[in-house]
């Protein structure tokens, strides 16, 4: 239910003003790329996640996305750009935390009709990150965030990305992590 603006009462939304289905789209979209089956979604019976070991005014926190590096020649990847499957990365990819490259999410599956991706701040909080550094709410912000691939391979997620991504944690010391996934 909807508040109108105009009535000042609660209402339905209109019939057409309905979530998108992402899995049934995100099964469509690799079996259209040619996977053999459809895709399933990952899910573990224990979640990696721990307490912090010290309060968040003294821990250095870092964002994980699946935003892209916008790079030349992989078709339109600006905002609100139509689905471009050509824009996926498949590799952890590491970039510096100030002064950041241009991300996007033209390569993603989400709901183009109701999201406005010229937002950047909205899949990508960096800003916010250094205002709460700046407020002492965090104790710093990582040297570098990180881009993690969406997959169709559990394994190679589990196997390859994670180590790969703790690893590079580990480096700049982060304790903690904030994934922004799309």
């Amino acid at each position: 239910m909807i508040l109108s603006s105009k009535t000042n009462t609660l209402g339905f939304a209109a019939d057409h003003d309905a979530a998108v289905p992402y899995l049934e789209r995100s099964r469509e979209y690799y079996l259209a790329m040619g996977y053999p089956k459809p895709y399933v979604w990952a899910h573990l019976e224990e979640v990696a996640f721990t307490p912090l070991g010290k309060p968040l005014s003294e821990t250095s926190v870092t964002i994980i996305t699946t935003a892209s590096l916008v790079e030349p020649g992989k078709g339109d990847q600006g905002a609100n750009a139509a689905m471009n499957p050509a824009a996926a990365f498949g590799k952890v990819y590491s970039a510096p935390s100030k002064d950041a490259p241009v991300l996007g999410i033209s390569h993603l599956h989400y709901d183009r009709g109701h999201t406005d991706a010229a937002d950047s701040g909205a899949f990508m909080p960096l800003a916010a990150l250094s205002a709460a550094e700046a407020m002492g709410r965090i104790g710093a912000l990582s040297p570098r965030f990180h881009g993690v691939p969406t997959r169709y391979s559990h394994r190679q997620t589990l196997n390859k990305d994670g180590p790969e991504l703790l690893a590079r944690l580990r480096e700049d010391s982060a304790g903690a992590a904030i994934l922004i996934a799309i």
